[in-house]
């Protein structure tokens, strides 16, 4: 059993948006769709490698697909969009973008119906990446604690916000998308903690902090909610808080992974 990347689109933003269509076929034919009632015998993750002209590396994106796979069947489309924050890589290029289907326990990748570039790992596209020079940074201020980082995934960075935890940006002055990675201690607080986004002052958003693992959220804002001043205030506000206790007096919200403001 084979599946055929049908298509790929890919627009270049950051976040790294990415869109597969992926169509259920025969092993070895693209034009002979599954029979009906064909299913996968278990649930497989999709891998999803970003590399550069050399090869190398520069992200990868395992997931689970939001249909798990032992419900994909022949003849029928699972189309799906994904969001991702990509590492600062230093390059400036092509790049090529190789999916691919595996097994957790064991490793083994499935065959699928596309041009495979290596062992199963099939390329979707290439794309060229630009310069960030429009990017909107965004400053710390106060509410945070110092960042943190993984010591067996130095790209895996963090940072803990107090009660409240203020950022600030230069205002686009147009409709915008604020998003951010977070996670939460979910097994501390019952019911979770309550999370509302504020922009120069005002709420313009509120959500349960239930997040056991980091996951992305976003905020519309409009250009009249950032108001008309050269820069803008966006704070992350929690109703309670907890301290990690032995030698860690830190009072401790969320942890945030990334922040990013999308102009429209």
């Amino acid at each position: 059993m084979a599946y055929a990347i049908a298509a790929v689109s890919v627009p270049i933003v950051a976040p790294l948006f990415v869109a597969v269509t992926v169509t259920g076929c025969a092993a070895g034919s693209a034009s002979r769709t599954l029979a009906p009632n064909a299913t996968f015998d278990k649930d497989y993750l999709v891998f999803v490698h970003v590399l550069d002209s050399d090869g190398e590396a520069m992200w990868t994106d395992d997931h689970v697909p939001p249909i798990v796979t032992s419900k994909w069947k022949g003849g029928e489309t699972v189309e799906y969009t994904r969001t991702i924050f990509v590492p600062n890589y230093p390059y400036i290029g092509e790049v090529q973008v190789r999916l691919g289907l595996y097994d957790p326990p064991t490793g083994r990748r499935l065959p699928l119906n596309a041009q495979q570039v290596s062992r199963r790992e099939y390329l979707v596209t290439k794309f060229q990446v630009l310069g960030s020079s429009e990017n909107i940074f965004l400053i710390d201020k106060e509410g945070w604690h110092p960042n943190e980082v993984d010591a067996q995934n130095p790209q895996n960075e963090w940072k803990w916000t107090k009660k409240a935890a203020t950022l600030s940006f230069r205002n686009p002055k147009k409709d915008s998308t604020i998003y951010f990675q977070y996670d939460a201690r979910v097994d501390l607080f019952n019911p979770p903690q309550q999370l509302t986004i504020k922009v120069n002052g005002q709420p313009v958003g509120t959500m349960a902090a239930d997040a056991k693992f980091p996951t992305l959220k976003s905020v519309p804002v409009t250009a009249a909610q950032l108001g008309t001043g050269d820069m803008v205030d966006l704070v992350f506000e929690l109703d309670r808080t907890f301290q990690p206790g032995g030698n860690d007096p830190r009072e401790l919200g969320i942890r945030v992974f990334h922040t990013y403001v999308e102009p429209k």
